[in-house]
């Protein structure tokens, strides 16, 4: 096919749950409230690290990275998707579609990274408690902050620029609700084999590698909390990073139900609700786990809403 004879295409039609046509309504009302509690989560998340002088740790230092990444991950892909649900009119313009693309896979890698990076944090902390703030000084902690957030710079450049240089001659209907890498690359016509395979070798290092990494931290930190002494020592140890592997568990098991499988194990529809539970639901749980599983964010929270309630009194 010569590109004389191919259809110049300016925008896609994301057909995202046009399936569900008697559901529109309910599933915009349960995911616009799921996305004004991850941002409402996230965003108090942000601000109590930021003013509470007891979490002015490496610790919440790395938390307030993660909900600062979630806030921006779910604006790349639920906004559109509660327009979507509501109007007739389901289009994005070719290089909206592509901007969605490049930020979901350069919020999906560095997250991956952080989690890495948090997990690091626990390590050095368990296993390393009288060494903990050299270690994690404030320079460490900004290093592996900016190097997870620039992981994902060429991870979604690369992926992204490499699937747009190929022509596009129709259909325009991507079977999806936002501009994900196969349902946009089956729209393609051309040879996509190397690209393919890049693909594949790329998401499984970006997945795999961090997944090693806290995996490793997180054999040290068991082995270490094994061989305290008291039952106590080995219960405030783990409970340091409860939170962190509870997310970890979320993030990765939802990752993996996502990328790892057979193309033709999953319907379209299920597929979707994978999606779903990856990047709509995930960034909600989250902030929730480290407020009811840690003392200090709750203490915080109790601190701030304390402080609004005087000022209002006044």
């Amino acid at each position: 096919m010569t590109w004389e004879n191919e259809t110049l295409i300016t925008e896609f039609i994301l057909l995202g749950f046009s399936s569900l046509l008697q559901l529109q309504v309910l599933l915009f009302v349960v995911f616009l409230v799921t996305y004004v509690i991850t941002l409402i989560g996230n965003i108090l998340i942000v601000l109590i690290t930021m003013v509470d002088t007891a979490l002015q740790s490496p610790m919440y230092f790395f938390l307030q990275n993660l909900s600062s990444l979630e806030i921006c991950f779910t604006l790349v892909i639920i906004p559109k998707m509660l327009v979507n649900l509501l109007s007739d009119n389901k289009s994005i313009s070719f290089p909206g579609c592509m901007l969605q693309m490049y930020f979901f896979f350069f919020f999906g890698s560095t997250e991956c990274f952080l989690l890495a990076a948090m997990a690091y944090d626990r390590y050095v902390a368990i296993c390393h408690p009288l060494r903990y703030t050299v270690i994690m000084n404030r320079k460490v902690c900004i290093r592996l902050a900016v190097s997870s957030w620039i992981s994902g710079i060429p991870v979604g450049t690369v992926q992204t620029t490499w699937l747009f240089s190929f022509p596009f001659c129709g259909p325009n209907e991507v079977n999806h609700f936002f501009c994900d890498s196969p349902p946009v690359l089956k729209l393609v016509c051309g040879d996509t084999y190397l690209f393919e395979m890049y693909a594949v070798t790329g998401t499984i290092l970006i997945i795999l590698f961090p997944f090693i990494l806290i995996l490793f931290s997180y054999i040290q930190i068991i082995a270490t909390i094994l061989r305290m002494p008291s039952a106590e020592r080995r219960h405030k140890a783990f409970s340091t990073c409860s939170s962190h592997l509870v997310v970890v568990t979320l993030f990765y098991s939802t990752a993996s139900l996502t990328y790892f499988r057979p193309k033709s194990s999953y319907s379209p529809d299920t597929k979707k609700l994978l999606f779903l539970s990856y990047t709509v639901f995930t960034p909600m749980l989250n902030p929730i786990i480290y407020s009811l599983r840690n003392k200090e964010v709750k203490g915080a929270l109790k601190r701030m809403i304390g402080k609004k309630i005087y000022s209002w009194k006044l």
